[in-house]
C-alpha cells in the first residue's frame, strides 16, 4: 500500500468512526467496533487521533456488564465549529453551529447590495462573521456561504438576477483570503434552506422548497439528497414563466414567477411599505388581494414542478412562510386543480427566514464530519 493510499484510507476511518458517533452519539469503542466492522485497536488509534483534534469528548464511564466500565464517546460541543454566511439583496447574515448542528451564535444586518460591487457585500459579510465567532467563542474550521443566484459546482456565482454586478464571482477564492484560508463552499440560498428543511424541519425525502424574498428561489431533494442539476442551475422556479405577457423580469424574461409572487410585486400590488406592514395588514382587502394573487401565480409554477418530478411534497419558505394561512390557501387550491396524480402535501416553513443562514452553517459541519483532519482558526 502507497503512503498516499494509507492516508485516504485513514481519513475515510476517521469519517466513518466520527459519523457514526455523529448518529448514534453516546458509543462506546467497542459499540464502534461492532459498527463499522474495524478492529478495537484501530478504532481506539482513530477514537484517540479525533479525541486530539478536539471532533470527540469522552463521557463518565458507565458500567454495562463485567469487566471495565466503558467512557462512552460523544461530538464535542466545544469542538471545530461551522460558519454559515448569507449574502442577500438586502442582508448579511452570519451563524456559528457546533459539531452537534446547535446554533450557538447568529445575526443578521440590513445592507444594501444591488448596485454595489460583490467586494462590499462580502467585507461586510466578513466583518459580520467576525462579531458572531466571537460571541460563539468557539473556533471555526469550514465555512459555507448562500447567496442569491447561480453557483457553479467549482463555487462561482455564475449570475444573480437582482445583483446585477455579480456575474463570474469567485466568491470561494475571495471569501477564503479574507479568512486566513479556511475552506469556503459556496450554495444557492434555495438549496442550502431545502437541506436545513430537511436536517431540521421534519420534510420528507422528495420535496421543492420554495423560497420567497425579493427574489424566488427552489431547491429540490430527492431521495434525501440535493438535487442542483450538472450546472447547478436546478430550481430556478423564480423565473418560469406564469403570463406570458406579464411585465419584464431582471433575467431578461417576461412575466416570470418572481413579477407576480417576489417580495416587491407584493408589497407594490398591496400597496405597503415593508414585510412588516404586508403580514400586520394582511386581512386588509388589498394586501389580501395582493396574497392571493401571488399565490395562484405561485401555484401555477409549483404545478409545472411537481407534474414533471412527481413530487409528494411542497415547502413555502422565507417570506411565504411569513404569510402563512392565507398564502398557504391559494397555493393549495391553484395546486389542486392542476395535479391530477395524487395529493400534495403543501406546509409552512417552520425555519422561516433562517432555513438559508442555518442550513450554511451546518452545511460547513457536515463537511467537517466528512473530512475530520481540518485545521481551525
Amino acid at each position: 500500500m502507497t503512503a498516499s493510499r494509507g492516508v485516504d484510507m485513514r481519513r475515510q476511518n476517521l469519517a466513518l468512526v466520527l459519523g457514526e458517533v455523529a448518529d448514534r452519539e453516546p458509543l462506546s469503542r467497542a459499540q464502534l467496533a461492532q459498527r463499522t466492522g474495524l478492529t478495537r485497536s484501530t478504532v481506539s488509534s482513530l477514537v484517540e487521533q479525533l479525541l486530539l483534534g478536539g471532533f470527540l469528548t469522552e463521557l463518565g464511564a458507565t458500567a454495562s456488564g463485567p469487566g471495565r466500565p466503558a467512557n462512552p464517546l460523544q461530538l464535542n460541543r466545544s469542538g471545530p465549529a461551522g460558519l454559515g454566511l448569507e449574502v442577500g439583496v438586502d442582508h448579511v447574515g452570519a451563524c456559528v453551529v457546533d459539531l452537534a448542528g446547535q446554533v450557538r451564535a447568529q445575526q443578521t444586518a440590513p445592507s444594501q447590495h444591488r448596485d454595489r460591487e460583490p467586494a462590499v457585500a462580502l467585507e461586510r459579510a466578513a466583518a459580520l462573521a467576525v462579531e458572531v465567532t466571537a460571541q460563539a467563542g468557539l473556533g471555526v474550521a469550514a465555512v459555507t456561504v448562500a447567496l442569491p443566484g447561480v453557483v457553479g459546482h467549482d463555487g462561482v456565482l455564475q449570475r444573480a438576477p437582482n445583483l446585477p454586478r455579480w456575474a463570474d464571482v469567485a466568491v470561494s477564492d475571495q471569501l477564503s483570503n479574507l479568512f486566513d484560508g479556511l475552506p469556503v463552499s459556496v450554495g444557492n440560498e434555495a438549496d442550502l434552506a431545502a437541506l436545513a428543511e430537511r436536517w431540521f424541519g421534519g420534510a420528507p425525502a422528495d420535496f421543492l422548497h420554495v423560497s420567497g424574498e425579493i427574489g424566488v428561489g427552489g431547491g429540490i431533494v430527492l431521495d434525501g439528497q440535493l438535487f442542483a442539476g450538472p450546472g447547478g442551475r436546478a430550481g430556478e422556479i423564480g423565473h418560469v414563466v406564469v403570463d406570458p405577457d406579464g411585465p419584464p423580469c431582471s433575467c431578461g424574461g417576461r412575466g416570470c414567477l418572481e413579477q407576480a409572487a417576489g417580495q416587491e410585486a407584493l408589497l407594490r400590488a398591496a400597496d405597503v411599505p415593508d414585510v412588516a406592514a404586508l403580514v400586520a395588514r394582511g386581512g386588509e382587502p388589498r394586501p389580501a388581494a395582493a396574497i392571493a394573487t401571488a399565490g395562484r401565480a405561485l401555484g401555477v409554477a409549483l404545478a409545472g414542478a411537481v407534474n414533471l418530478l412527481d413530487l409528494p411534497a411542497v415547502v413555502l419558505g422565507g417570506l411565504y412562510a411569513r404569510l402563512g394561512a392565507p398564502l398557504l390557501e391559494a397555493v393549495t387550491v391553484e395546486l389542486s386543480g392542476r395535479v391530477a396524480a395524487r395529493p400534495v402535501q403543501i406546509r409552512l416553513s417552520t425555519l422561516g427566514a433562517d432555513g438559508a443562514l442555518r442550513g450554511a452553517a451546518t452545511a460547513a459541519v457536515r463537511e467537517q464530519l466528512r473530512d475530520p483532519t481540518v485545521r481551525v482558526v
